[in-house]
């Protein structure tokens, strides 16, 4: 007969309960994004029209030429609403975007680093000094594109939605004053320095803008890796749609200078196709990034923050918040930026978060070696 195995004169130790595991949010549906976007893009578009109606002072201001504009600008902010919440729901750009406005809210990062956040605006944002790192002629032609569009949208939007307005005393001129929703701001004579700038605000943009845009069609014909991977309607679309705004702009000026008028309205259709086209297109096409740029700001203000709480050579810490490298041991980042990249990994459900934990040369190394133990090794 077998008996049974004996009690263990020694008590035993209660086993530990399994630490909880954390929860994770549950992934939405296709279905849940749009109807949330669609309900997010039809709230900002209410939103624009009621504040057109209001900043005209009931449409009094509103011009009725530039009706296709404002119903443009509508259709944009519908399309921005749209595509940007599709975008940060995804968990990716949804984790970013949860780290720039908390590291942009925190009162411990304002004290710490005052200066950080105007910093980075100027420089990532304004004048986007990483583009410098890789050509200075890139930069340069990415700096006109982006402040001509710049000036024409700080004109543009306001005078289509009726909120600046240029009004004479005489009809006629010189005199003008500019005025903003109803409220005298500036009094100039068109005949002067200040006048001829105010009217040709627009035209300036179009100067700045039709060298950079054509530098960049320049590249893309000439350069095997940027014609290697463009797409025309992706990569050439937006830089032929400046150039055709940019142009029909001068030519509506040139015509109205010296041409009296000849040619005007064929010019003007031409160039409110060409914008209305273009505003519509934006949030759908490369010209999105103009809208996701300012949360990359945000993420590099974390960055920035983490990195000095961690002691970086540009912080003030003592070093502990450094994480090092599970195979050789040198630094690699903040534990807090490699937790926050293993976070989205384990959100986008990848399977290799840990590999987050090793310094790029390592990484090279266990692919390579990785590679020799069994793929070449098939070969032999």
């Amino acid at each position: 007969m077998i008996e049974p195995p004996q009690a263990s004169a020694e008590p035993q130790q209660a086993t530990a309960d399994p630490p909880p595991v954390p929860t994770e949010r549950p992934p939405q549906s296709p279905a849940q994004v749009r109807r949330r976007a669609s309900v997010a893009g039809t709230g900002v578009s209410l939103l624009l029209i009621l504040a057109i109606v209001l900043g005209s002072r009931l449409l009094r201001d509103f011009d009725s030429a530039l009706l296709p504009y404002a119903v443009a600008t509508v259709f944009l902010a519908f399309g921005v609403a749209y595509r940007y919440t599709v975008w940060v729901s995804a968990p990716g750009a949804r984790r970013l975007f949860q780290q720039g406005w908390r590291a942009f809210f925190s009162v411990e990062n304002f004290r710490r680093a005052p200066t950080a956040l105007p910093r980075m605006i100027a420089t990532y944002l304004g004048f986007q000094k990483f583009l410098g790192a890789r050509s200075h002629a890139r930069w340069a032609a990415h700096q006109l594109i982006f402040w001509g569009c710049v000036l024409a949208a700080l004109i543009t939007f306001p005078l289509t939605w009726g909120w600046f307005t240029f009004t004479s005393s005489t009809g006629s001129g010189p005199g003008y004053e500019m005025r903003i929703w109803g409220f005298k701001v500036l009094g100039f004579d068109s005949l002067n320095v200040v006048g001829w700038l105010m009217f040709h605000g627009l035209d300036i943009a179009a100067v700045l803008v039709i060298p950079g845009a054509a530098y960049f069609l320049w590249r893309r014909m000439k350069d095997r890796g940027a014609v290697t991977g463009q797409r025309f309607a992706y990569d050439l679309v937006p830089l032929l749609a400046l150039v055709v705004i940019s142009v029909t702009g001068l030519l509506l000026t040139f015509s109205s200078i010296f041409l009296h008028g000849g040619g005007y309205e064929f010019l003007a259709i031409l160039h409110m196709v060409s914008v209305v086209f273009t505003l519509i297109y934006i949030p759908f096409g490369k010209f999105f990034h103009i809208v996701q740029r300012p949360a990359a700001v945000g993420m590099q203000l974390f960055k920035y923050t983490a990195r000095r709480r961690a002691g970086q050579p540009d912080g003030d810490g003592d070093g502990s918040g450094l994480l090092a490298c599970r195979r050789c041991g040198q630094p690699i980042d903040s534990a807090s930026y490699v937790e926050n990249l293993q976070g989205t990994m384990r959100d986008l459900r990848l399977g290799f978060d840990e590999w987050a934990e090793y310094c790029p040369r390592c990484k090279r190394v266990l692919r390579g070696t990785a590679y020799l133990s069994h793929v070449k090794k098939g070969f032999k």
